[in-house]
């Protein structure tokens, strides 16, 4: 048995399991998610026999009694076959840390982490209503990230309102023959529909201010994506592989038709 652990947020967390039940899938190795056994309860593998907080006690109690063995992927200069050896050597055994990586054996199983990660219809049905029938617009996610971001990498991704606006203006200017419903997503309470529409008269703007899982099931949904390095557009993305554009800079220039990427892409590269 191997328990995946870690601290961080959502996403992170997500992808991190990901990665460590992709290699126990590999190795005929059942995987359980420590984070997941109490929070974050969204999500199909939520609901499932060995995603339990009893199992999460015995699993955190026993490794900090030195009762199982760890694998700790903390820094990013790790040795890594080590790390897999001592995996391999132990039935039973805690994985943690942000740098664990399976890369192909994570594509490879890709379809079932989906699965794992299946949003529960509580969140996707609001969701589906809010934003109707597709027709023939393109559907813009703009995942706007503020809170946290403000001191992350000294701010540099904390973009302000006039970024956004003309990265939408400009993807609106890529695709004149179409009505564009532009879908914000972001963790800042003053974001309005009414500014950004303002801003960006070109578009049809919506801003449900939904929750997390419906915010990441609404850019699921999109056609493209756009937002600034984060795990939680490109977990967005992964669903069904939807083109995202990462804003590396607050230069809007830089987004043509080719610098949209698909998953497997942009997985390779989080910053």
């Amino acid at each position: 048995m191997i328990f995946a652990r870690d601290k961080s947020q959502m996403c992170n967390n997500l992808l991190q399991y990901a990665h460590v039940y992709a290699w126990g899938r590999e190795h005929g190795r059942k995987v359980i998610s420590m984070r997941f056994s109490y929070k974050y309860q969204y999500f199909h593998i939520c609901h499932t026999n060995l995603t339990s907080f009893p199992l999460y006690l015995l699993a955190k109690y026993s490794a900090a009694l030195h009762l199982l063995p760890t694998a700790s992927f903390k820094h990013v200069e790790n040795d890594c076959e080590a790390l897999e050896r001592k995996m391999l050597r132990h039935r039973n055994i805690v994985v943690s840390g942000w740098y664990v990586r399976f890369y192909d054996l994570f594509l490879k199983y890709r379809h079932e982490i989906c699965d794992l990660f299946r949003i529960d219809e509580r969140f996707t049905t609001p969701v589906k209503q809010k934003m109707g029938d597709h027709g023939d617009c393109v559907r813009l996610g703009v995942h706007i990230r503020r809170g946290d971001y403000a001191q992350w990498n000294d701010g540099i991704y904390c973009y302000d309102d006039e970024t956004y606006a003309r990265y939408i203006n400009r993807f609106a200017d890529m695709h004149k023959d179409k009505e564009i419903d532009v879908y914000l997503s972001t963790n800042d309470s003053s974001v309005t529909e009414e500014r950004y529409q303002q801003l960006c008269p070109n578009t049809h703007i919506h801003a449900f201010q939904g929750n997390a899982p419906e915010d990441l099931f609404m850019l699921s949904e999109c056609d493209y994506l756009i937002g600034p390095p984060s795990t939680f557009s490109l977990v967005a993305a992964m669903y069904r592989d939807i083109p995202l554009y990462r804003m590396d800079s607050a230069d809007e220039n830089g987004m043509t038709t080719e610098s949209f990427r698909l998953f497997d892409y942009w997985f390779r590269r989080i910053i």
